[in-house]
């Protein structure tokens, strides 16, 4: 609901409390009855967490069932108990605190809701997995992702290739790798080595800053190169 609506609607309850009597109190309007409250109402503290709670085991294919249907969680989360907080429009998962899956709330039956990087640490065992699993069917990734990922589809050892530089989205983050694909393509390279090396590059610390000289140090009369000085102290010799 837009800033408008909420401001409009606002001014039309508080319209509607002012001319009213109380159900209750009669003497009094809504409004005045409201403001006889107001100081003892409980502060705002924020948005309601409101959400049903339920426990759960991961299976080895890094699904936990709810309500009919699957949801994926990371491959790290496996073999261990996950919490469901199921909300009105999304189902969170967590494990010992930190969340492990989060999807938009399916409210048919029997559907699986995939997120293909959780299945990421998986494909370092399986990089076939990445051209014929289910997780990654229609995934979409960014531009730079995607064209790198096609030039490799025709390499003998391309699914591990691009294996090695999704993995390396969980330590640089998707912005930084997605960087290094497009300066890859724009010098006409594609492939993993080249990509991680950009990423290995811009990882580097940041060069100190030169500490600037006093003017009272600076020389007056700046050194000039002269090799011929060697030739002259040799033949002193």
């Amino acid at each position: 609901m837009s800033s408008e609506r909420v401001a409009w609607l606002v001014d039309q309850c508080i319209a509607y409390a002012r001319a009213h009597r109380h159900p209750e109190f009669r003497e009094r309007t809504i409004w005045e009855q409201f403001e006889a409250e107001r100081p003892s109402l409980v502060r705002y503290a924020g948005r309601f967490d409101g959400f049903h709670a339920v426990p759960a085991s991961v299976s080895k294919t890094c699904l936990v069932r709810f309500d009919n249907n699957r949801y994926s969680v990371s491959a790290h989360a496996v073999g261990r108990p996950v919490e469901i907080r199921a909300y009105a429009d999304r189902i969170e998962l967590r494990q010992e605190g930190q969340v492990v899956g989060d999807h938009a709330r399916c409210f048919g039956r029997d559907q699986t809701v995939f997120d293909p990087w959780h299945y990421v640490p998986v494909l370092a065992r399986k990089p076939g997995a990445l051209r014929n699993g289910a997780p990654f069917k229609d995934w979409v990734l960014p531009l730079g992702l995607d064209r790198v990922r096609r030039k490799l589809a025709g390499s003998a050892d391309g699914d591990r290739q691009m294996v090695r530089i999704l993995t390396a989205v969980r330590s640089d983050g998707l912005p930084a790798v997605e960087a290094a694909c497009q300066e890859a393509l724009r010098d006409g390279v594609h492939s993993a080595d080249v990509v991680l090396n950009i990423l290995s590059r811009r990882r580097e610390p940041t060069p100190p800053v030169t500490i600037l000289t006093p003017e009272a140090l600076r020389l007056r009369h700046a050194p000039v190169a002269d090799c011929t000085r060697y030739d002259s102290l040799r033949r002193a010799v």
